[in-house]
């Protein structure tokens, strides 16, 4: 189960994570799981702002009201409570005013309801949206990457793309229900308190804000680490749930070979180390609000010791003091929430990054601009002079060329990796040929659309995929249109028939996630069902029978022999006893194929494939 460092374990970050990188299983790196080292990104930040472009008409007029409410009602009661200390109650000559007290009084109490209810409509409102931008996200995220090829999923586990489309979108959801709109709030809110304190008194409004630079050089000297920090949270959490994925997977072979406590020992390493990368970001994180208590300290010290001389000299009066002082309060508190919002973006710009480099990745297999429907095919199919690398200089296939005539059924045979699988993953195109061209029909593949070459093709693979949901279901997933009898007749002729109906449901019966319900070959009987109800012109064999018993095999081989007249046919498999009646056999080793023919020609010349045959045939 523990096999040896995957890949390399050097990872790119920064000299204060060295010792934590040596620590990290090197089973879990991944290229795509580096470190971005790159400065904030704003134009990023405007793409991922983006999606709220489509509920501007729903977003601007409710909005813009609430925030000016919100920002008058805010800016309007110190003011208020000044005007009341100096007209009202600090006067020598003249007796408090008690109704203008009340007034005042009366006012404020108004104001702050008012304040509440915008706030509480305006949350209320912006989570609807945030919650409909985010959905929009995971939508678009996921839409993309079912267009990318499989060379993007070969160097990728599912966990580390599941993280991607869960937990890394979540981490954008108070971006959006609070924090955008928040920002505009408080902004408004400082610019405003700025234009107040310079009307009351402008000498003491300078060196009120005198810390405010100072705040800033040292909160901008922390924006890079804390970024990085976040972003390499997000790495760590995605390298859980690979192993998570992984784990729960394979848990029938760690169980077989008694693996349980060394399953848990490497969990536990990776949950500690994820553990003191989120204890690191966050300790980075909370660095924000001692500085702004600082800073809000030393400025509540000057605008006492200043404040209290020019009360002394007449400058200002005790009202306009407490304004003053009611305004700085109210200066910090928006600012704290800047920088609390601040490492909110850079949470956001770490996890965008992460988004948008699935969303940037570009399928390399894809359809160009002029690509045309593919008519219904008869089944002609050639490829010339083919060459693939999975890596580059590590050909899997070399100068393949072979033709087959619509209707005919071609076993593919040879040693693992002899690039079988790879012939038929060109056929389907799930790759293109790094040289060659793959045809149908005489049109090159790469010039089609590639829903409708695949619509016509049909692959039943050994490792079958059962969704969750009925077996009706997963039998139609190859027509969705299929009535129930047609469902029926399909599982009819692949003997599928006779397990189905015996179980508590029938077709309603629902099957667990993978068909874990199922056994391996009943898996395959509806795999079999499903390929043949989509009544491909192509059909695709991969191994298809090795998990059925020979009984069941025999009832398969006889229902195919109707059920591929007039289809092309291509067939892998390893017991050759069920290639005999193909109309040609190619034998491929180590990418090149050596020889060719029917099961009697190869069979004669006795090369490659009769030793394959009699090496068989000798261990039955």
């Amino acid at each position: 189960m523990r096999t040896a460092a995957n890949a390399s374990s050097t990872e790119h970050e920064s000299a204060a994570h060295a010792n934590e990188v040596k620590q990290q299983p090197s089973r879990f790196y991944y290229p795509d799981d580096e470190l971005i080292e790159k400065p904030f990104n704003w134009a990023q930040m405007r793409r991922l702002f983006a999606y709220m472009r489509p509920y501007k008409r729903q977003l601007l007029p409710a909005l813009i009201v609430l925030i000016i409410v919100d920002t008058l009602t805010k800016l309007s009661i110190p003011f208020l409570i000044s005007y009341a200390i100096d007209s009202a109650i600090a006067p020598k000559d003249m007796d408090p005013s008690l109704r203008m007290l009340y007034i005042v009084a009366g006012t404020i109490l108004g104001l702050y309801i008012v304040q509440w209810a915008a706030n509480t409509y305006r949350i209320k409102f912006m989570s609807m949206i945030g919650q409909r931008i985010i959905y929009d996200l995971r939508a678009d995220l996921f839409k993309h990457i079912q267009t990318l090829s499989f060379r993007f999923y070969d160097k990728r586990p599912a966990g580390s793309v599941l993280v991607r489309i869960t937990n890394d979108v979540n981490s954008l959801q108070d971006l959006f229900t609070n924090g955008a709109i928040n920002v505009l709030v408080d902004l408004l809110q400082l610019v405003g308190i700025v234009i107040i304190l310079m009307f009351l008194n402008v000498k003491l409004a300078i060196a009120v804000m005198i810390t405010v630079p100072i705040m800033f050089v040292v909160s901008t000297r922390l924006r890079r680490h804390i970024r990085m920090a976040w972003q390499d949270v997000r790495i760590k959490q995605s390298r859980i749930n690979s192993h998570l994925n992984e784990a729960i997977q394979g848990m029938r072979v760690t169980q077989a070979y008694a693996q349980e406590q060394e399953n848990m020992k490497f969990f536990d390493k990776m949950n500690r180390i994820n553990k003191a990368s989120f204890d690191r970001a966050s300790m980075m994180n909370q660095t924000f609000s001692p500085i702004i208590e600082v800073t809000s300290a030393i400025g509540g010290f000057i605008l006492f010791w200043y404040g209290s001389h020019l009360i002394q000299v007449g400058a200002i009066t005790v009202g306009v003091l407490f304004a003053f002082a009611q305004y700085v309060g109210n200066f910090w508190e928006p600012i704290n929430r800047l920088g609390m919002m601040y490492s909110q973006m850079l949470i956001a710009m770490a996890s965008s990054e992460r988004i948008f480099e699935f969303m940037d990745e570009k399928p390399n297999v894809d359809e160009n601009k002029q690509a045309k429907q593919l008519p219904v095919v008869k089944g002609d199919i050639q490829l010339d002079s083919v060459v693939f690398e999975y890596e580059a200089g590590r050909p899997a296939i070399r100068n393949i060329s072979f033709d087959v005539e619509a209707g005919q059924s071609i076993a593919l045979v040879g040693h693992t990796g002899s690039g079988k699988t790879t012939i038929i993953s060109l056929i389907s195109r799930f790759y293109d040929p790094t040289e060659g061209r793959v045809l149908v029909d005489g049109q090159d593949i790469r010039h089609v659309q590639l829903n409708s070459l695949r619509t016509q093709i049909g692959i039943v693979m050994q490792d079958t995929f059962i969704f969750s949901g009925t077996i009706r279901d997963n039998i139609r997933f190859g027509r969705l249109d299929a009535t129930d009898e047609e469902v029926e007749a399909a599982a009819r002729s692949v003997h599928a028939h006779e397990f189905i109906d015996q179980l508590p449901m029938g077709y309603d019966t629902e099957v667990q996630e993978r068909g874990s319900a199922l056994s391996m070959g009943q898996r395959q009987l509806l795999s079999f069902a499903r390929a043949l109800l989509a009544d491909p012109r192509i059909l695709i064999l991969d191994e298809a029978t090795a998990s059925i018993d020979t009984d069941t095999e025999i009832k398969i081989q006889n229902a195919l022999k109707t059920l591929l007249k007039g289809r092309t046919s291509f067939i892998i498999a390893h017991r050759l006893s069920t290639i005999r009646d193909c109309d040609r056999i190619i034998v491929l080793n180590q990418g090149v194929i050596q020889e060719q023919g029917t099961h009697d020609q190869l069979m004669d010349t006795q090369g490659t494939y009769y030793g394959l045959v009699a090496a068989q045939f000798k261990y039955m």
